[in-house]
């Protein structure tokens, strides 16, 4: 599904990431891990277009993506929610999820039905503003708009940090249930915690590096 071969990040004379390599597969989630600033995010801004990839190879199936605008790999299926959310705040829960359409000038389709079906909660919050929601509310959300447009593969960055005990459990069930349709995770955060139970594979990063997969320690654990 997914594969990245020797990709390199330079931003403003700065290497952010350093020959990064690793697969995702349909159907499979995989965690990334670091500390602030070891080059997670920008590993998925260089899967989604948002950096410039100065060598390497990103490869979507059959397609290298490496020269092609952001807006073009989202309409192959791919979905991202970022860390910050970049919720529109005065706008419903209802005017979030349907952004991805909008700006493909389209209106509701059939995917809002599943998403809401997939996640009920958010369902519920379709006629509040989403500046008014809580930060655990707000994440459902960004996840449930990354989903409108990511059929065939999401980027998640740290969608578990800060929420509770409860909704954290919940996310990972959502995951779980995500990747028994076939839909393949890329899921960076601090703390691997909480991908250990749902990953098929963790890879750390370091100062831009892949240091160690942890592929198969997860699948044996």
């Amino acid at each position: 599904m997914l594969h990245l071969e020797d990709v390199w990040v330079t931003v403003h004379g700065f290497t952010i990431l350093r020959g990064i390599s690793m697969d995702v597969g349909s159907g499979e989630v995989v965690g990334l891990v670091g500390r602030n600033g070891a080059g997670k995010t920008s590993t998925l801004k260089s899967i989604m277009g948002l950096v410039t990839v100065s060598a390497g190879r990103i490869l979507f199936g059959d397609r290298s993506l490496v020269r092609w605008p952001a807006y073009r790999r989202a309409r192959l299926g791919i979905g991202y929610m970022p860390e910050d959310r970049r919720l529109i705040g005065p706008f419903t829960v209802e005017e979030n999820l349907l952004l991805p359409l909008w700006a493909r000038g389209g209106g509701k389709n059939d995917r809002l039905q599943r998403v809401y079906e997939l996640l009920p909660e958010v369902a519920a919050l379709a006629r509040r503003r989403a500046g008014d929601l809580s930060g655990g509310q707000q994440k459902l959300v960004a996840l449930a708009r990354a989903l409108m447009g990511g059929s065939r593969l999401l980027l998640l960055d740290e969608p578990f940090e800060g929420l509770s005990p409860a909704l954290a459990s919940r996310l990972s069930e959502v995951i779980r249930m995500l990747r028994s349709q076939e839909l393949a995770l890329l899921i960076c955060e601090s703390d691997p915690k909480p991908l250990t139970p749902i990953a098929d594979a963790v890879y750390t990063i370091e100062r831009g590096r892949i240091i160690r997969n942890m592929e198969h320690e997860v699948r044996n654990a």
